[in-house]
């Protein structure tokens, strides 16, 4: 089975609404081994409609709508369906009595248009919505099946997990399982370069990456008829990439390089803290935004001044002032004077200029360094970040982050 989701709704099309409907219901459908070859928004306009669902129909074999169920006029994704199949619209006297205690219920009255909400097309399976008025409903002709969802989320995504996700088990045999490797300090293209032959030779599973945020995701997924099935085809891939990028893969079906972090110090029984100054204290959110991180995470200090540097973090004012503030030696200083501070393990650091302002010749905008020292480690990068004349301050510092973030990951031992 191939499907096509169509989101309803001039809202989306306009930008006013972020179309979260489409990614939702494009994962859930994948869980279930159903492939996805379109997305498709129409506005609340009945030809128009139409002509997307008799596109839609062409193509594939199951059309998913969210959007277009409520009480007004311009509402007409269940009515569209209905002629598309040729069906008549009928009373579901079950919703109709549902929609009625829900206005019983509340001081506002309920209007003669409400009860659009309970007219259905003949035939067609409905599903209740805990979260609202309008419930959602299938129909199957001719080896066609529409699902017509509420468009809120909280409705539509609620209605997937109580009745959808069961009506649609029947019409598939096989489940997609995907697993992702989690890279940083490589590009795409380079991944790519190394990995091409295996790219373009596997077929079950697929290899599929995708760079995101400085990272590099590798997406391998397989076609199997259970779970364990495609856990072993992937296996051999995971395998093999793991031995050729090593050196760059810092986690496999992890959120995110902090939770790596913190994994990892729990695993070795280890603590961090932090001292920042571009990033203004961006490693010790990160950080913090894990859970668990209280058990290796002592705390951090924002220097952003050399008074709390020389002060707090007994950075030495002869280092500051001979190597400025945004150095090699200064960010080591930096690390160290807050490893002894907090009494951690490890400590991390990082200086340097964010910008817009404040560069120079000498010292550019996007230049940072970062440090990592432990009893036995003192590490050092500099970083000259640069993605382009649209690089923002916020690029840099979050960039600068993340390679503080992932020089720690490889410290800890």
């Amino acid at each position: 089975m191939n499907a096509e989701i169509l989101c309803v709704g001039t809202e989306l099309l306009l930008g006013n609404v972020i179309n979260t409907n489409s990614a939702f219901l494009a994962q859930e459908l994948a869980k279930l081994g159903i492939d996805v070859y379109y997305h498709t928004v129409v506005g609340d306009n009945n030809e128009r409609l139409k002509e997307a669902l008799a596109i839609a129909f062409e193509r594939s074999d199951l059309v998913i709508t969210t959007g277009g169920m409520g009480p007004t006029y311009d509402d007409l994704t269940k009515e569209s369906i209905a002629d598309y199949f040729g069906l008549s619209m009928v009373l579901h006297q079950p919703t109709l009595e549902k929609i009625h205690v829900y206005f019983d219920q509340r001081p506002q009255k309920m209007t003669a248009n409400n009860e659009k909400q309970a007219m259905i097309p003949q035939g067609a399976v409905v599903f209740d919505n805990q979260n609202g008025t309008a419930p959602g409903c299938a129909v199957t002709q001719n080896n066609k099946t529409a699902i017509m969802l509420p468009g809120p989320p909280t409705e539509m995504q609620l209605m997937f997990a109580q009745s959808v996700r069961a009506y649609l088990a029947p019409f598939v045999d096989s489940t997609l399982v995907s697993h992702t490797l989690y890279l940083f300090g490589i590009g795409e293209s380079t991944v790519e370069n190394l990995l091409k032959e295996l790219m373009t030779t596997s077929t079950n599973p697929t290899i599929a990456p995708y760079a995101k945020n400085g990272e590099v995701l590798l997406r391998i997924t397989a076609k199997a008829p259970n779970t364990s099935e495609g856990d072993r085809l992937i296996q051999p891939v995971i395998d093999q990439i793991s031995r050729q990028l090593a050196d760059y893969i810092y986690g496999i079906d992890i959120d995110n390089l902090q939770t790596a972090v913190v994994k990892k110090l729990l695993a070795h029984h280890k603590t961090v803290s932090s001292a920042e100054s571009c990033t203004g204290g961006l490693i010790s959110k990160l950080l913090t935004d894990v859970s668990g991180s209280s058990q290796v995470f002592s705390g951090g200090v924002c220097s952003y001044t050399n008074t709390v540097k020389a002060d707090v973090l007994a950075v030495s004012p002869d280092t500051l002032a001979q190597y400025t503030a945004v150095s090699e030696e200064t960010v080591m200083e930096m690390a160290r004077g807050v490893r002894h501070l907090l009494k951690t393990d490890y400590a991390v650091a990082t200086t340097g200029i964010a910008g817009p302002d404040g560069g120079s010749d000498e010292q550019p905008v996007g230049l940072v360094y970062v440090a990592v020292v432990s009893e036995d480690i003192a590490d050092v990068q500099k970083l000259h970040i640069d993605f382009g004349p649209l690089t923002s301050r916020d690029d840099i510092r979050q960039y600068a982050a993340k390679v503080a973030l992932y020089r720690l990951w490889l410290a800890i031992q």
